[in-house]
């Protein structure tokens, strides 16, 4: 039996607002740039073929927010979501624990998360025949709406740093916003 791959996708959210300073950082909902960014974003991975079997969300109201509007252009209602506090602001390393945890038969994962923990789990990722262009612009910066793929050859739970194949590295102007 050959190498069973996994495909996952890292998706920070869209611009969020700061109009209003007396919301607290959880709550903050997403700008109007960043209302525009998220379809797009959700376009592109449909276009690609990039619908994952599973969704994992941080719970702040912005990757929710980013989510509704990625999922309206999948054509997949049904995709099965985990909404998490966990998610919320978190390091790399426990980022990469919830991912080890995802079931076998799971074969592809979208996780909308934050920065810095979500930059640098991406950075931190991407191992051996990883596309140099987009590592390049990996280096530079991860903004708002950039997505992230990579390929792993094994089990979620063998997932680990400078394990798997960056392929993709995708900011909101590369696919027209």
């Amino acid at each position: 039996m050959g190498s069973v791959v996994k495909e996952l996708l890292l998706l920070r959210h869209a611009k969020s607002s700061w109009d209003d300073l007396a919301i607290e950082d959880f709550g903050r909902p997403l700008a109007l740039r960043g209302r525009k960014a998220a379809p797009l974003v959700g376009r592109e991975l449909a276009a690609r073929g990039w619908v994952p079997e599973k969704v994992l969300v941080s719970s702040a109201l912005r990757t929710r927010q980013t989510w509704d509007l990625v999922r309206m252009e999948l054509g997949n209602s049904a995709l099965p979501v985990e909404d998490s506090r966990i998610l919320y602001m978190t390091p790399a390393a426990q980022i990469l624990a919830v991912l080890r945890v995802v079931p076998s038969e799971i074969s592809s994962v979208l996780l909308i998360g934050h920065n810095p923990g979500l930059e640098d789990l991406a950075r931190r990722l991407a191992g051996p025949g990883s596309d140099e262009a987009a590592l390049a612009r990996l280096a530079r910066k991860y903004p708002t709406a950039a997505l992230t793929r990579f390929v792993h050859e094994g089990s979620w739970s063998t997932l680990d740093f400078a394990g798997p194949r960056l392929t993709h590295f995708l900011r909101p102007k590369d696919i027209g916003a």
